[in-house]
């Protein structure tokens, strides 16, 4: 499951040119991640040839001798770590690392190639990125607050925003509406934004640009401020058209932002069960950087908008979704869930339900609406049989149904029908977006090739097997049949 799902999104960063790898805090299956040779110095700088360095997380060589218990002391797990393939400890406050390492290189417990090895990774590193040069860096990346950035936040808020429920039709709402805007979330950039945002935690909101908008000041720009009255709690008469609750967490990361219940909190859930009692229409819009699940609130919600962490323009963003001078486009990148404990993935296998386990999130995985609707038809592959060197084209026709242009992410995902290993139900294995006028039809082709079907073999090394495969886009599907050189 590592090779198949964990280790391809940092291998692609690694082959993408990163330079640094810091090492995670935990373990799998009881090795620590500091302690794991196979992972930092078989995979990533064998297997990958990756040509940085290897830095460790905060304290992390620390630990396996503190709380991880592999190191009998804090010298062996310096030797352990060093060992493993770690080249930089991150021990900002004392200098234990260099006085414990340059200990067990003296009693030859550490070769000095294993040194050699290490300074030679941070030097390249040094020289390649210019520090030798410029060793102290500008007071602010140019690009930071620049008018492109802020430019490209803004697109990629849009882009992201993710409408998953809209009943009758309640959004974009028409300006002038008397509207009234509440929750926990509604008045803060430091809930579109997340922890690592000006600070650690990213909750110092006196410190955030007071010229970017809120949600509750980007609806105020957008609507008139004199339509819009914000309330903080439940106390108050409702005598708005719409009701707008901004639910979602406060920024946090780390262990600062562990919970012991995926459930959002009781007090903003009950938040909107007091609000739809008052018989006016609930958008709900969700700023959080994971999915708490919401179940006892939904019904008694018109529309949901997943706004995710959108950063500083996610406030304008927003408000230009609601009011349909940005029609959302966004698709789920996860499943929502329903209940705390039912996580059967989109990509689970057959092992994963019963008559009680299945799939049946709140919200499925790759879901999202739009204000346009728009239509599948003629699916069609360009051959039934492939062989290993062919590439698989896949087509589709999608029109806009709807009264206004938008854009639509037309997804494909593979089931490998029979296999040596378990297949998933199936996987996604592109996708594009596209933007048709109404009653406008446009064509998509993806085109895989057989390294697109391939799956973590019993030897944990990719392989493809022949046999039968079907591709699914939207409720049209197809089967096709993949050979090997030998039965083509």
């Amino acid at each position: 499951m590592m090779r198949q799902y964990f280790l391809p999104t940092f291998e692609a960063g690694v082959r993408a040119g990163a330079m640094t790898v810091m090492v995670n805090a935990g373990e799998t299956n009881g090795i620590p991640c500091h302690a794991d040779y196979h992972l930092l110095t078989e995979v990533l700088k064998g297997e990958w040839g990756f040509r940085g360095f290897v830095v460790s997380d905060w304290e992390g060589i620390k630990h396996l001798y503190t709380r991880d218990r592999v190191a009998d002391s804090p010298k062996e797990a310096v030797r352990i770590g060093v060992m493993a393939g770690i080249d930089m400890s991150m021990v900002p406050l004392d200098f234990s690392f260099y006085d414990l390492l340059l200990a067990l290189v003296r009693e030859k417990t550490v070769p000095i190639s294993r040194i050699d090895d290490a300074v030679r990774r941070i030097l390249r590193v040094k020289f390649e990125t210019g520090l030798f040069e410029h060793p102290y860096p500008e007071p602010a990346a140019a690009e930071v607050g620049s008018k492109p950035g802020t430019e490209l936040n803004l697109e990629a808020a849009s882009e992201a925003i993710t409408l998953l429920k809209n009943s009758a039709n309640l959004l974009p709402l028409k300006k002038g509406s008397r509207i009234l805007v509440t929750g926990p979330t509604a008045n803060l950039l430091s809930a579109l934004n997340g922890g690592w945002t000006i600070t650690w935690q990213g909750d110092a909101e006196e410190l955030y640009p007071r010229e970017k908008h809120t949600i509750l000041e980007a609806i105020r720009e957008e609507n008139g401020k004199g339509n819009v009255v914000y309330v903080a709690g439940t106390s108050f008469e409702n005598t708005s058209d719409v009701v707008i609750a901004c639910l979602g967490e406060k920024a946090y990361c780390e262990f600062v932002g562990n919970i012991d219940d995926l459930t959002l909190e009781d007090a903003q859930l009950r938040l909107v069960e007091e609000l739809s009692r008052r018989g006016k229409p609930i958008v709900l819009i969700l700023a959080e950087g994971r999915p708490r699940t919401i179940h006892r609130i939904v019904e008694k919600c018109s529309a949901v908008l997943m706004a995710y962490l959108p950063g500083m323009e996610g406030g304008t963003a927003l408000g230009k979704v609601l009011f349909g001078e940005v029609n959302p486009s966004g698709k789920l990148p996860f499943s929502y869930p329903k209940y705390p404990n039912a996580h059967v993935p989109y990509d689970g296998k057959g092992s994963d339900v019963s008559d009680v386990n299945r799939y049946d999130p709140e919200f499925p995985f790759g879901s999202g609406l739009s204000y346009a609707t728009f239509g599948y038809r003629d699916l069609r592959l360009s051959k039934s049989v492939y062989s290993m060197k062919d590439t698989i084209e896949v087509s589709v026709s999608v029109e806009n149904t709807g009264k206004v242009t938008g854009k639509e992410v037309a997804q494909i995902f593979v089931t490998d029908l029979y296999r040596s290993v378990t297949p998933p139900f199936r996987e996604l294995k592109g996708f594009t977006k596209l933007e048709l006028r109404p009653a406008e039809t446009g064509r998509v082709t993806f085109r895989l090739t057989p390294p697109d079907l391939t799956f973590i073999g019993k030897n944990y090394r990719r392989i493809v097997e022949p046999g039968a495969f079907r591709v699914a886009i939207d409720t049209l599907s197809a089967e096709f049949e993949l050979t090997s050189p030998q039965m083509k």
